[in-house]
């Protein structure tokens, strides 16, 4: 049996189609082309500070909007990374990093519980970067945090600029998810009094 954590998912609807695959003990390789340029850029910082090796294809109705591709993607990767990790033996658990990025502060903690939550602490100064809209952030971090079976609590401390505030909470998502998967070969199972984590 391979001990690889990785995986294939791929999703069609009448509004998108989204194909991600992921290798989560990686080097941060990626390749990411979704049709939303500032997702893109997202998931590229998501991958590289997590040390994923990932090809994230999407493309939907952003004449629309981009809220559609954006929900899309985080349902298929969520679904990847929940698939990828398989049976979660020996995986620590819990993730926490703190990120600054310029002005900004942002800390995601994480929990690969198998109860879904997102609690997201942040007020962006804009609604929009570019023309992205930001309440797509809390959608998209919902949705990944719903579909990887994960906890995920989400806070920005501080900041002015929108973009840093953004952009630090991809990068420690990223950090803390890798905390949270690592093996650590003291865990015999998985790390939890109910014996259980799937």
């Amino acid at each position: 049996m391979s001990n690889k954590r990785t995986a294939k998912i791929e999703r069609m609807t009448n509004e998108t189609k989204v194909s991600v695959e992921i290798d989560l003990d990686g080097e941060g390789n990626a390749k990411i082309d979704t049709g939303v340029p500032f997702m893109d850029h997202m998931l590229d910082l998501f991958t590289k500070h997590g040390l994923f090796d990932a090809t994230i294809l999407a493309n939907g109705d952003t004449h629309i909007d981009d809220h559609h591709t954006t929900e899309d993607i985080s349902i298929v990767l969520g679904q990847a990374v929940k698939k990828a990790l398989g049976d979660k033996k020996s995986i620590k658990r819990y993730g926490n990093a703190f990120v600054p990025m310029d002005d900004a502060l942002a800390q995601v903690v994480i929990d690969v519980s198998n109860r879904p939550h997102l609690e997201f602490r942040a007020q962006f100064p804009t609604q929009k970067v570019g023309n992205f809209d930001t309440e797509l952030v809390h959608e998209f971090l919902w949705k990944f945090a719903l579909e990887a079976r994960m906890n995920v609590h989400v806070i920005v401390h501080y900041g002015r600029n929108t973009h840093h505030m953004i952009e630090a909470i991809f990068k420690a998502l990223a950090r803390a998810m890798d905390d949270a998967i690592t093996k650590d070969e003291r865990v015999k199972g998985v790390p939890s009094t109910k014996g259980l984590l799937t």
